[in-house]
């Protein structure tokens, strides 16, 4: 549920959480190999590798610059999570996939519940320190972003809108 007169903590949680449960309904009900389909011409994007970039961006943001923790990609990089054969995928894949990006989630939320507030902060290489509230707007923005591409690839996959 997102509050309409909630906190500002509250309301980016939910808002955050519900981005998380939008993009994992997108992929529901469909096979590993469609999952895997890049079915828009010119494209790499495919579900299982927007929820495994998701996977990479909630590693990247909450243990590597909240926490602080030495990780490396997930992933090969600069873009591996996109590096799934067009329609080829296995059951051992994704839930790989679904495991990893559970797993960042459970930790981004622990960290978060515990973090004293919003101006808690952490360095980003890039940019220096950065706040809590800097990566969870920025972490909305990215399942926004991104979720607008699930819905076109189920659309393509399948004809599904909505969700």
């Amino acid at each position: 549920m997102r509050p309409a007169r909630g906190d500002e903590r509250s309301t980016i949680l939910a808002f955050l959480q519900w981005h998380r449960q939008t993009l994992a309904l997108k992929c529901t009900g469909l096979t590993p190999n469609d999952l895997a389909l890049r079915p828009i011409l010119m494209s790499e994007l495919s579900l299982l590798g927007l929820m495994r970039h998701a996977a990479e961006s909630e590693r990247f943001w909450f243990r590597g610059v909240m926490a602080g923790e030495e990780v490396g990609p997930l992933y090969s990089f600069p873009d591996g999570a996109f590096d799934v054969p067009n329609g080829d995928a296995n059951a051992d894949i994704v839930n790989q996939a679904v495991e990893a990006w559970r797993t960042e989630i459970a930790f981004a939320d622990q960290f978060i519940t515990t973090a004293p507030d919003l101006d808690v902060t952490g360095i980003e290489s890039g940019e220096g320190p950065v706040s809590l509230r800097f990566v969870l707007l920025h972490m909305l923005e990215e399942y926004a972003r991104h979720n607008g591409h699930a819905d076109l690839l189920r659309e393509e996959i399948d004809g599904t809108v909505g969700l």
